[in-house]
């Protein structure tokens, strides 16, 4: 698949100039001192990201799979947009044979959440796919991840997330990502 750097410029741009623009609007009030990549191209310190926990890691966890999506949409003749099963949505993406999942981070423990995983990792394994969920942090919720795995997904966090993603597509994320960073600033 040839890829057409502008074209992804522009969509990643895009993408990320909405996000700005969003998180400029927004008021919170909360306590997180994490830092990471996503963070850094916002330019979303730990204070700023401390006002509302929830808020944040809600939203960057809507831009993180934007992100992926595109530039596997972009990068991958074998792409699939997410699948649709019975109102629900198993995964992000679909790459060859793999179900991608990507998250920016998961956080919740609720027996629902917990089960879902699980459901839907038998699901897509059960239709020929191979599970794969891509996390963008590490400081992830222990019983979510065994749930994950329990549900057959194969669990890749940080770095390794970044790692995979190239092999997947050509393309060094996070090196992209890293470029941009500070170049879209939350300004409030």
């Amino acid at each position: 698949m040839s890829i057409d750097p502008n074209k992804l410029n522009s969509a990643l741009y895009a993408i990320l100039g909405g996000y700005r623009g969003k998180f400029s609007n927004k008021v919170y009030n909360g306590e997180n001192d994490e830092f990471d990549i996503l963070m850094e191209i916002f330019g979303i310190s730990p204070l700023l990201k401390r006002e509302s926990r929830q808020y944040w890691g809600r939203e960057l966890g809507m831009c993180w799979p934007r992100l992926v999506v595109e530039i596997c949409k972009q990068t991958r003749n074998d792409f699939g947009s997410a699948l649709q099963i019975d109102g629900g949505e198993p995964c992000d993406l679909i790459v060859g044979g793999l179900a991608i999942e990507t998250k920016y981070r998961i956080g919740s423990g609720d027996a629902g959440t917990l089960k879902k995983f699980q459901a839907y990792g038998s699901l897509l394994s059960s239709m020929g796919y191979e599970p794969v969920l891509l996390i963008v942090r590490e400081d992830n919720l222990g019983a979510a991840i065994t749930a994950c795995h329990a549900g057959g997904w194969t669990v890749i966090t940080g770095q390794r997330t970044f790692d995979y993603l190239r092999d997947l597509t050509g393309i060094n994320i996070k090196e992209l990502l890293l470029q941009r960073a500070g170049k879209f600033p939350v300004v409030r």
